[in-house]
């Protein structure tokens, strides 16, 4: 494999890795304000999926974008004067509607609105597409300029 090919494999798995430990957390959240572990009914928004998906997935955001920064692409600079964060929001909240679409599809045309099916459709299905957009997305426009580390220690953008 060139070297080209092994720090994009490197780049993948790291933020396929980040993605778990995010998405494990919206998943847990997701479930939580939606289902409901165990509490027979109780959960404070099984009527409003879309916006338990949201608020759970924006804490998946929080953690994404810090270990995004801080290990998937720690080796690239950002343009933006603010580390890429709104940039990486807005990306986020785009690819979001994926997940949406298709828990939407699930729930109202399918009629489907248990755990299972929730599940399947905004968090395999939907979350599978949005990751690969997210993916390429956050590398282009977020952490899109790479650094080089020269021999002499010295870091150059390319």
């Amino acid at each position: 494999m060139t070297p080209r090919g092994r720090r994009l494999a490197g780049e993948i798995w790291r933020y396929l890795a980040v993605g778990l430990v995010a998405t494990t957390v919206s998943v847990i959240l997701f479930n939580l304000l939606v289902h409901g572990f165990n509490t027979e009914g109780m959960a404070p928004m099984n009527d409003q999926p879309q916006l338990g998906y949201v608020l759970a997935n924006l804490v998946g955001t929080v953690i994404a974008y810090r270990g995004t920064r801080s290990w998937a692409f720690r080796h690239r600079s950002t343009r933006h004067l603010d580390g890429g964060r709104t940039a990486f929001v807005a990306i986020s909240l785009v690819t979001m509607l994926i997940p949406m679409a298709c828990l939407w599809i699930s729930r109202n045309p399918l009629g489907l609105d248990d755990p299972v099916s929730d599940n399947l459709s905004a968090n395999v299905i939907g979350l599978a597409m949005a990751n690969a957009a997210r993916f390429v997305m956050t590398r282009q426009l977020v952490f899109g300029i790479r650094d080089e580390v020269a021999e002499d220690g010295v870091a150059t953008t390319l």
